[in-house]
């Protein structure tokens, strides 16, 4: 089982490779596309430690796996370290294109020329042979379970997965997740706010996958993978908009219609069933939920109706195509409540959006989203408000 050290550290509190090896710099690192603020940074201690593990393991690149890599701060210190043919994850296509462009802006006398890193989703491809798995801990026990069922399914026998978190987000359940996979799972003493847990001797695998999902809400069923928002649950803001839709009228026959951040699909589903003539794309950042929201397709008789597209904040997309957007905004950046997710949302609704079309959006009714719906989009009316939330709709100006 790999060793886990605690790093020393320097000037700047960063952990250093090796005696001799310069310390990779992770100030260089951006969020962008993502959103970027003062208080919001491209990496943290996780990061740095889970790197620390890779380096103390001496594994060769090309048996090491990384899955969760926000901005691609695991991915890039490692092969500034000289390891090559590391295979990556990342859930968001936002992650995944902050991964290429810090890349491209370290070039490649950093460590960081083709062949380096190699992108895949979480499939067979990206753990055969792997012997290390690198993990940062994701929100959701269920995105948790659905990694570890996959390492012991599918990486090297003598695989160890090594995971980290903020302390402050860390639960004894995840451990008990891991266990399920992994009969040996070792917490690891607590260093700068930050927690590994090393998991070693994956169990045997028997049986299809877990994942997806299904639950049936008053006939609709919706799918989901272990990253999607809510599971195969039917969230209460969905649901009010849900609700809301059927006394709403449609502004043309035959609309075109984007559900934005589309999660399992179930406002597009919904959608696709009242108005059959309707001409529907789903959209999401998370490769988890656009494949969550294509099994919610296929499991309510859809496919072919709804295009699903994995893309960030519908940037694939040409301008003042749609004459509807139906939004569920987050309201999370990673742990943390940030409104500025929804309001990159609301932004990309607007370039969407004909002169005339109309935005339906579902938003926490504490925040700030009316005022920038009428800003950014036009004239927002109330049509429905919850203990929670808010349902609104937006015209957009010409």
């Amino acid at each position: 089982m790999f060793s886990v050290r605690q790093p020393p550290r320097d000037h700047r509190d960063g952990v250093k490779y090796s005696e001799g090896m310069p310390e990779f710099d992770y100030s260089r690192l951006r969020r962008f596309p993502d959103v970027e603020a003062p208080n919001l940074q491209a990496w943290d201690a996780t990061d740095e430690l889970l790197v620390q593990a890779a380096l103390d393991a001496s594994v060769p690149g090309g048996q090491i796996a990384v899955i969760g890599d926000g901005y691609g701060a695991i991915t890039l210190a490692l092969t500034d370290a000289g390891l090559r043919g590391i295979r990556v994850h990342q859930d968001l296509v936002t992650g995944r294109r902050a991964l290429a462009r810090n890349a491209a802006a370290l070039g490649p006398d950093d460590g960081t020329s083709a062949g380096s890193f190699t992108s895949h989703g979480l499939e067979p491809e990206l753990l055969d042979g792997a012997r290390l798995v690198l993990v940062q801990l994701p929100k959701a026990l269920a995105e948790l379970e659905e990694i570890a069922d996959a390492v012991a399914r599918w990486a090297a026998p003598d695989a160890t997965l090594i995971a980290g978190g903020r302390v402050k987000h860390m639960t004894l359940a995840q451990n008990e997740v891991l266990a399920r996979s992994f009969a040996s799972v070792q917490p690891q003493r607590a260093m700068r706010k930050s927690r590994l847990i090393v998991a070693s001797d994956p169990l045997p695998v028997s049986g299809t996958a877990p994942f997806p999902i299904h639950e049936t809400h008053d006939g609709l069923t919706l799918a989901a993978y272990g990253g999607a928002f809510a599971g195969p649950r039917l969230d209460i803001g969905t649901r009010a908009l849900l609700d809301t839709m059927t006394t709403l009228s449609v502004p043309v026959v035959a609309p075109h219609v984007i559900d934005l951040g589309c999660g399992t699909g179930a406002l597009a589903a919904a959608f696709a069933r009242q108005h059959p003539d309707a001409v529907i794309i789903a959209t999401d950042q998370s490769a988890s939920a656009v494949r969550s929201a294509r099994a919610t397709m296929a499991a309510n008789g859809l496919d072919g109706r709804v295009q699903v597209t994995l893309d960030d904040a519908g940037s694939e997309l040409p301008d003042a195509s749609a004459d509807l957007i139906l939004l569920n905004p987050p309201f999370h950046l990673g742990a943390g409540v940030h409104e500025g997710a929804g309001q990159r949302l609301i932004r990309a609704a607007a370039r969407l959006l004909r002169p005339g079309g109309e935005v339906w959006t579902v938003f926490n009714s504490h925040l700030d989203h009316r005022r920038a719906l009428s800003r950014d989009i036009g004239a927002t009316e109330q049509v429905a408000r919850t203990p929670k939330f808010t349902v609104t709709r937006s015209i957009r100006r010409g």
